[in-house]
């Protein structure tokens, strides 16, 4: 089991910046993710869209929790 959350996740029961820094680690976890995704010889179209929807999420709540948009 991973101790990763997903945008949908709450984690309202951490201190803002802990929530912060949460989503910012989740945010490079998943960056380094889609960058060996589209390394690979046959990349899997649909998990790189995955990668990048989640990531996008996460970039989202960021600018939610830190007031910048």
């Amino acid at each position: 089991m991973s101790n990763t959350m997903t945008a949908g996740d709450t984690n309202a029961d951490l201190p803002l910046e802990d929530q912060i820094l949460v989503l910012e680690q989740q945010h490079c976890d998943l960056d380094a993710a889609l960058r060996e995704e589209e390394a690979r010889p046959l990349p899997n179209s649909l998990e790189i869209s995955d990668l990048k929807r989640k990531k996008l999420a996460d970039k989202d709540q960021l600018a939610e929790l830190t007031g910048t948009e």
